[in-house]
């Protein structure tokens, strides 16, 4: 709703002219905004790729829960499964993504794009913060994930966990391809 709202507002925003005191009258001040294009791009990468390392860590932990009760039963071996650590990865990748956001915001600096510079430069920066910060809380989901794995917590416990956590990292995923095509599309 958060973003419905701040697209809704950004829209609204963009065709309002503002009165200038100074000359009386109205003036168009949307401005413009030299976005870090690659920057952006490479951390659009970052995140679909963690969403993907996401999924196959969800289905791991779906086929551990499903196998558990198998491996109960006296003289049935599935054998020595080696698991490679899809939730590192992308606990990885995820703050990956967020330091790039960080980068990126440095460079709209470098270029003279602050907060306050222009009504589309606040946009920019209020839509990719409020995203960094929902993302931000889904690294803290997968840091539980880590944990409830590390302290062996019952595989249904775990699977559950790591699929709550999935489908708000996948909601990341897709909503920050969302955020990145408004600031394409909205000039």
């Amino acid at each position: 709703m958060i973003f419905i709202s701040l697209t809704s507002a950004l829209i609204v925003r963009q065709g309002l002219p503002t009165f200038d005191s100074s000359s009386s009258t109205y003036v168009h001040d949307w401005g413009g905004v030299s976005l870090p294009w690659l920057l952006l791009g490479i951390n659009t990468a970052l995140l679909l790729i963690s969403s993907l390392t996401m999924e196959a860590a969800r289905r791991d932990f779906a086929r551990q829960a499903v196998l558990a009760p198998v491996k109960t039963i006296p003289g049935v071996s599935l054998g020595e499964e080696k698991r490679f650590p899809w939730l590192g990865v992308t606990l990885v990748l995820g703050l990956g993504f967020l330091v790039g956001q960080w980068m990126a915001w440095g460079e709209l600096q470098n270029r003279g794009f602050f907060v306050a510079t222009n009504p589309r430069s606040s946009f920019v920066y209020l839509l990719t913060g409020t995203h960094a910060v929902h993302l931000a809380g889904g690294i803290i989901a997968l840091l539980w994930a880590l944990l409830t794995s590390l302290l062996r917590k019952p595989i249904e416990a775990r699977s559950i966990v790591v699929d709550i956590s999935a489908w708000y990292w996948h909601f990341m995923a897709v909503l920050w391809v969302y955020v990145f095509a408004l600031l394409g599309f909205a000039r």
